[in-house]
């Protein structure tokens, strides 16, 4: 299946109206246009893929072999990089621009970002287990509760605490609401993975729904 994909910035959310009068979420992503930086064949690199690069970064930020592979498609280097695979390579050179009319209205994608980060937290909130009673000198109100069998050791997969959040996560068959060819703003139903300003890649669904 040959699928498109883009790099973007996550906005924000807001809300649109549909032409029945039906309000729908959408988070906003904005999408400038991308530049293809490296195409991957399987003579070279043993898997056909296009290299993406979004947002401009400063060339002091840049060590010197950034600047080179950006040079060989005659642009600045770029601060987020990723690989589409499944691609149609044939449509795509070096140096070539991926706009947000790529896609359009109705297409399901999935979108891959950094969810938010929570640092340290405790089973209730992470794991979402429940409370131990409050009074009459339980001494069990929030901690982590049996480890299991005596067998001087923790099962693997026990719910602990620990770090919550930081994690890839990617959210699968999500609707494009509007392609804003003109602001470079592609709005997708629901929410998307990541806090304000973060990067995501949007990529045609690889398991679409019916």
């Amino acid at each position: 299946m040959t699928r498109k994909g883009i790099l973007g910035k996550k906005v924000g959310m807001t809300q649109v109206f549909s032409d029945n009068g039906e309000l729908i979420p959408v988070t906003v992503i904005e999408a400038e246009p991308n530049i293809v930086l490296q195409l991957k064949t399987p003579e070279t690199d043993g898997y056909e893929a296009i290299q993406l690069g979004f947002d401009d970064k400063r060339e002091i930020l840049s060590n010197k072999p950034a600047k080179g592979h950006a040079a060989k498609a005659n642009t600045t280097p770029k601060r987020f990089i990723k690989e589409i695979r499944d691609v149609a390579l044939g449509d795509y050179k070096v140096g070539d621009e991926v706009k947000v009319d790529t896609f359009e209205v109705g297409d399901i994608v999935d979108v891959t970002g950094i969810s938010k980060g929570h640092g340290f937290q405790g089973n209730i909130k992470k794991n979402n287990q429940s409370r131990g009673p409050e009074t009459h000198g339980s001494r069990y109100h929030r901690v982590a509760g049996s480890m299991g069998a005596i067998i001087n050791r923790v099962f693997k997969g026990k719910p602990l605490p620990g770090r919550m959040g930081n994690n890839t996560v990617t959210m699968q068959n999500l609707e494009i609401v509007s392609v804003n060819t003109d602001n470079n703003a592609i709005l997708i139903k629901g929410n998307v993975p990541g806090s304000k300003h973060s990067f995501v890649t949007i990529k045609s669904a690889i398991k679409t729904q019916k």
